[in-house]
């Protein structure tokens, strides 16, 4: 008779050790999966989202450059982003500017979309004009072609920009916050 073909029932016992260990085993795949869906960088793709804009692929003439969306007196915010000039934006700027002139209708007038320095982000908000009855907005954003929207109240026409991230060789990203509590765990099993 052949072993497995035999009629007795056979059943398999794993020790606790090892099932313990297929459990980190798996813990420990889920966690680096976590990790790979919460990068940076999945985050920030996710942010980029007009009709399949990229990051661009040549390479960057200083560290820190960025690109934003560029137009002079459009007339809606689709022909603006759909043409804007496509190159870096000067050294001596850190942010994208975005002027948005519209009725009070709301219907857009004039849309100026640049690159800007931080003397140019001070006066951010609105200012509605009662002479003309039209409504300026302005934003100033930090990041890779940021200025994607348009600026229309008070509570979006602001001075955006990116939480200073932790240079200090002690501070752990948060993402691996989970895989670190398993290798401190794992002598326990």
């Amino acid at each position: 008779i052949v072993p497995w073909a035999s009629s007795q029932r056979h059943t398999t016992t794993y020790p606790i050790r090892e099932v313990r260990m297929l459990l980190l085993c798996h813990i420990l795949a889920m966690t680096i999966l976590q990790m790979l869906i919460f990068s940076e960088n999945w985050v920030f793709a996710k942010n980029i989202n007009f009709y399949n804009v990229r990051p661009p692929l040549d390479p960057t003439p200083f560290p820190n450059s960025f690109k934003c969306f560029t137009c002079e007196n459009a007339g809606d915010n689709y022909n603006c982003n759909r043409w804007a000039e496509d190159k870096w934006c000067p050294q001596d700027t850190q942010y994208c500017l975005t002027v948005h002139h519209f009725t009070s209708r709301g219907r857009s007038t004039s849309i100026t979309k640049k690159c800007a320095s931080k003397n140019e982000c001070h006066f951010v908000g609105c200012r509605h004009s009662r002479d003309s009855e039209h409504t300026e907005c302005r934003s100033c954003c930090e990041g890779m072609i940021c200025n994607v929207e348009l600026p229309t109240n008070h509570t979006n026409a602001v001075f955006a920009v990116m939480h200073a991230q932790r240079t200090s060789g002690s501070t752990v990203p948060t993402p691996y916050l989970p895989v670190l509590a398993w290798l401190v765990m794992l002598p326990l099993l």
